[in-house]
C-alpha cells in the first residue's frame, strides 16, 4: 500500500513516515499544497494524508482540485483545525476522514486501515491466488494452510501482484509501489525480490514479460502450457 503524506512540519513528518513504513506502507512525503495534484497524478497511491495550513496552496484547495479531477484516492485531513466548522468544511471539500491533531499514531493506523478496506470489495478483502491466501491488511500470507514468512518487500510485491493476478504489471509501477520516490533503490532490487519469491513459491509462478513486466501467473494459466 502506497501513501502521499502531505505535512509541512518536517518533524511531524519524518515521524508519521517511519511508523507508517514500520507498517509495511510505502511512504511519500510533499510538504506544500501545490505538489499534492503533480504527486498524485505521475504515481498510484491507495491513500491520501493531508494537512490543511500548507504553503504554496491550502489543503482544502488541493482536495478541491483532485475532487474536481475526479481522482477516487481516500483522503484523510490531519489538522490542527479543530472545530466542528473546519471538520464539516473538509469533509463537503471531498475528505473520506479528518483527524484532529494533536493525535494518537494508533488511532491514524486504524482509520488508515479502516479507509483502505472501504475500498475493497468484501470477497477481495483476502486475495486467494492458488493455494496463496493473502491479508492484505494484517500482512500475512498462508501457502497450503500453512504460514509462509516473507520480508517485508517481498511480501509487498507478492500482495500488489496478487490484487491482479494474470495482469502484467510494469517495472516502473512495482518499484514505486515498495519504494517510492526513494533515490537509494538499487537498480536490481526488483529482480532480486522477484527471484526470492520464485525460490518459495515455485520458477513458474511469477512471469517475466520481456521489455514489460511482471505478473503472478493463476493456477489455470500455468497448467495451460
Amino acid at each position: 500500500m502506497r501513501v502521499l503524506l502531505v505535512e509541512d512540519d518536517e518533524l511531524l513528518a519524518d515521524g508519521l513516515a517511519r511508523a507508517l513504513r514500520h507498517d509495511g506502507y510505502t511512504v511519500d512525503h510533499v510538504s506544500r499544497g501545490d505538489q499534492v495534484l503533480a504527486a498524485l497524478t505521475d504515481g498510484h497511491f491507495d491513500a491520501v494524508l493531508l494537512d490543511i495550513g500548507l504553503p504554496g496552496l491550502d489543503g482544502l484547495q488541493a482536495l478541491r482540485l483532485l475532487r474536481e479531477r475526479r481522482m477516487p484516492v481516500p483522503v484523510i485531513v490531519i489538522s490542527a483545525r479543530d472545530r466542528l466548522d473546519d471538520r464539516i468544511v473538509g469533509l463537503d471539500a471531498g475528505a473520506d476522514d479528518y483527524l484532529v491533531k494533536p493525535f494518537s499514531v494508533d488511532e491514524l493506523r486504524a482509520r488508515l486501515r479502516a479507509r483502505l478496506r472501504r475500498g475493497v470489495e468484501p470477497s477481495r478483502a483476502l486475495l486467494e491466488v492458488g493455494d496463496l491466501l493473502i491479508d492484505p491488511d494484517a500482512m500475512t500470507i498462508s501457502r497450503a494452510g500453512e504460514p509462509l514468512r516473507l520480508p517485508r518487500r517481498e511480501l509487498a510485491l507478492l500482495v500488489e501482484l496478487a490484487r491482479q493476478p494474470g495482469r502484467v504489471f510494469t517495472r516502473d509501477y512495482l518499484e514505486q509501489a515498495l519504494y517510492g520516490w526513494s533515490d537509494e533503490v538499487e537498480s536490481n532490487a526488483l529482480e532480486v525480490h522477484i527471484h526470492h519469491l520464485r525460490r518459495k513459491l515455485g520458477s513458474e509462478a511469477i512471469k517475466t514479460i520481456r521489455g514489460v513486466g511482471y505478473m503472478l501467473v493463476t493456477p489455470a494459466a500455468s497448467g495451460a502450457g
